[in-house]
């Protein structure tokens, strides 16, 4: 497995929508495979898309398990992922790996129903609530070429320098 280089805003090809993925071979399982070493190479990572790498393609991984507080499915492979259901909204701190130095408030569903394929192209179906609804609107909006910056619900007030803490 390869740690992949993340694409960092302002790069103008983070805002490149992505395409659909049509071949399950063994190079795209292992790019799957890739790309997860990636997110868990990032502490606290919980979610990454294919095109913060530079792969225009509508993969992304997602998992929040870490945390027990937070409700999961576990390590979830989304591709060509869709948003079927969606119900009520919350304000909430983003970050991203793509965009380092900052994160932001940012207006989400609070839960959503999601189908996806897995890594074989088998449709899966999702039920989100709280912190992974929003990590997964956060990874599907990648694959459309957009990032948490295009939704802030206030620039002036809802953009925040991240602390670095020091050991």
């Amino acid at each position: 497995m390869a740690i992949l280089d993340i694409l960092v805003f302002p790069d103008p090809v983070l805002k490149q929508a992505s395409e659909t993925v049509t071949v399950f071979d063994d190079e795209f399982k292992q790019f799957i495979a890739d790309l997860d070493e990636t997110r868990l190479s990032a502490p606290g990572c919980v979610g990454i898309a294919a095109p913060q790498v530079g792969r225009f393609q509508r993969v992304a991984l997602v998992d929040v398990s870490g945390n027990p507080k937070h409700k999961s499915n576990g390590y979830m492979v989304l591709v060509n992922p869709e948003i079927v259901e969606w119900e009520g909204y919350k304000k909430g701190r983003e970050g991203c790996l793509s965009v380092p130095d900052y994160t932001g408030n940012v207006m989400r569903a609070t839960s959503i129903v999601l189908e996806a394929q897995d890594v074989e192209g088998v449709t899966q179906r999702y039920e989100c609530e709280g912190f992974e609804a929003r990590a997964v609107q956060h990874e599907i909006d990648h694959l459309d070429g957009l990032l948490f910056l295009d939704r802030l619900v206030s620039r002036r007030n809802d953009l925040f320098e991240r602390k670095v803490y020091k050991k």
